[in-house]
């Protein structure tokens, strides 16, 4: 244990450096995003984020959406503990038979509007969990999807894109441009 101790001192760390944050980028996607939600909602996007079998890749990334370099409160997208209360299902990872029901309880009990958003691979179609016996498929297969955020994981950058697109998307359909 001494000897392993040792190595990691004299080696040194072994990981990358955190890519440079680029705050007027993600400030003016924060802001469109926001605008689009109070545009179409008339107040703040409210996510309930559903894990139905992932492997805690995107969930990291979801959480980071929270940390204080992207603080999406401050753009008015907020993370919710209900589905009674959101806007928005952001399901990760392929849904296991065991989660199936659980999934489905979780959208009934969303209310209309809502929209389903697949985050990461797996959720768009069970990802390197498509041959298991316990994996169910990508959340298409249980729910109707309204928008795939593909990655693995999928950044915080491509997640705030991902709700832009979603949000812009259902304002194009009110309007009727929609496809």
């Amino acid at each position: 244990m001494r000897r392993l101790l040792f190595k990691s001192f004299v080696q040194g760390t072994l990981t990358e450096p955190a890519p440079a944050p680029d705050e007027r980028a993600l400030a003016e996607l924060a802001a469109r995003v926001s605008q689009a939600s109070h545009r179409r909602l008339g107040r703040a996007l409210s996510i309930r984020e559903v894990d139905a079998g992932s492997c805690n890749g995107c969930e990291l990334e979801i959480h980071a959406l929270g940390n204080v370099l992207y603080d999406l409160e401050r753009f008015g997208l907020r993370f919710v503990a209900s589905p009674r209360h959101a806007d928005v299902l952001l399901v990760t990872g392929p849904v296991s038979v065991n989660m199936r029901e659980a999934l489905e309880r979780t959208y009934r009990a969303t209310p209309d509007p809502k929209w389903v958003v697949a985050c990461g691979d797996c959720a768009r179609d069970g990802g390197l969990y498509a041959a298991s016996p316990a994996c169910v498929g990508g959340v298409s297969k249980v729910l109707p999807v309204d928008l795939h955020i593909p990655g693995c994981p999928p950044t915080p950058v491509v997640l705030l894109r991902g709700l832009l697109a979603l949000l812009e998307s259902v304002a194009a359909d009110a309007r009727g441009g929609g496809t």
